[in-house]
């Protein structure tokens, strides 16, 4: 049985939908300015058709990247990173929780009202679900990820130091990018769905180029683009 095409109702074709969402999702944009790039590119859409498309595509296309990141290698399991990012949501605190491995790939994202041990063990647990058991967890000196280590029993595994967890702090950087560009979240329902979304997508375009030649990054980031335009291809 074929699957269906998601983009078959659409009078717009799949090349500009998937165009307008990797401009949003891939650099810290605002609906408008998508707008007026394309509108540059003789693709005339209002920023609400962006947004549309965003909520109807983003999840999906981050599902079927994730997908062919799992089938194709495995998950890493030898050092994450957890920390956690104070969130303005209508002058109210939320707490967004992110799990990053040895490579600065977002594992896992979760928000939270409070941050307490129930709290980090919902997240600690999430994550091991759907990656497996660790071999090292970096985290800061905050309490509430040593109370959860102890009901998981990771005490053992568990690292804390000064500079240890910079991957982590790293990767809070581009989700503050966004969160200006977006002039901050309205609900927690809406952060929580696009940080879930974006973590996949900005894991397949970041290629780390401090890491490799040029020849070598022109390469991937070539595969990358390529792999993007096949998403959902009917």
């Amino acid at each position: 049985m074929t699957n269906r095409n998601p983009f078959r109702y659409f009078r717009t074709s799949a090349e500009i939908i998937r165009l307008a969402v990797m401009m949003y999702v891939r650099f810290p944009l605002s609906l408008r300015n998508v707008e007026d790039l394309l509108h540059e590119r003789g693709i005339d859409i209002c920023y609400e058709t962006v947004r549309f498309w965003w909520n109807r595509f983003g999840p999906m296309f981050a599902a079927e990247i994730r997908k062919r990141r799992v089938e194709g290698m495995r998950p890493s399991r030898w050092r994450w990173h957890l920390d956690e990012v104070f969130v303005k949501i209508n002058g109210e605190t939320r707490y967004l929780w992110r799990a990053v491995d040895h490579e600065g790939e977002v594992l896992e994202s979760y928000v939270t009202k409070r941050r307490y041990r129930k709290a980090e063990l919902k997240f600690l647990r999430k994550t091991m679900k759907r990656h497996g058991k660790v071999e090292v967890l970096v985290t800061d000196k905050l309490r509430s990820y040593g109370a959860a280590m102890k009901v998981v029993g990771n005490v053992d595994k568990q690292e804390t130091g000064r500079w240890l967890n910079n991957r982590a702090e790293n990767s809070h950087l581009p989700f503050r990018r966004r969160e200006r560009a977006m002039l901050r979240f309205r609900r927690v329902r809406s952060l929580q769905k696009f940080v879930a979304a974006h973590a996949s997508p900005f894991n397949h375009f970041n290629q780390e180029r401090s890491f490799y030649s040029r020849p070598n990054f022109k390469l991937n980031r070539a595969a990358a683009l390529a792999e993007w335009r096949d998403l959902c291809a009917a």
